[in-house]
């Protein structure tokens, strides 16, 4: 199994002074982290990766620190990086033995399923909310399709938090 997970919130884009990959999660953001952690913690993952901006690194941290694993970032993850390198990353990834996690955001996500799609992988991808989880099922070594997990699903909802 492959986890993708979309990054928690992290405030609004506009409010931000200063570079965006520096951005940081807000205090719901810091919960739905937790959130995601409990909910994915019982897989066997054996990997974390993660894009290079902090509120991705921030958004899987718990988890990471849960499994005992490091956070390992990856450019393929990155806001605006390119979906065929992306692609590749998770095509990788599934012919690995043990589940993997990968932390990004609302354009790389969403343009990796619309990929498997094309191809034919029984993905939904249309919907993608900060702090959801694609599961992206694995058999012989390749996706064989997607199930979504809502932020509310894992208990990472705004008012599941509050």
């Amino acid at each position: 199994m492959l986890f993708l997970v979309r990054h928690a919130s992290a405030g609004d884009r506009r409010d931000w002074r200063g570079d965006d990959s520096a951005r940081p999660l807000d205090p719901m953001g810091h919960a739905q982290a937790e959130a995601i952690a409990a909910a994915l913690a019982s897989a066997p993952i054996l990997r974390v990766l993660s894009s290079p901006s902090v509120r991705c690194v921030q958004t899987i941290e718990p988890l990471a620190a849960r499994l005992g694993l490091d956070i390992e970032i990856s450019a393929e993850l990155a806001e605006g990086a390119d979906g065929r390198r992306t692609e590749a990353l998770v095509e990788r990834l599934s012919g690995e033995t043990g589940d993997s996690v990968l932390c990004s955001h609302g354009d790389v996500i969403p343009e990796v399923l619309w990929r498997f799609s094309y191809r034919g992988i029984d993905v939904n991808p249309t919907r993608c909310k900060k702090a959801s989880v694609w599961e992206l099922h694995v058999a012989d070594g390749a996706v064989s399709h997607g199930v979504y997990r809502s932020p509310r699903s894992l208990g990472a909802h705004r008012e599941d938090l509050t």
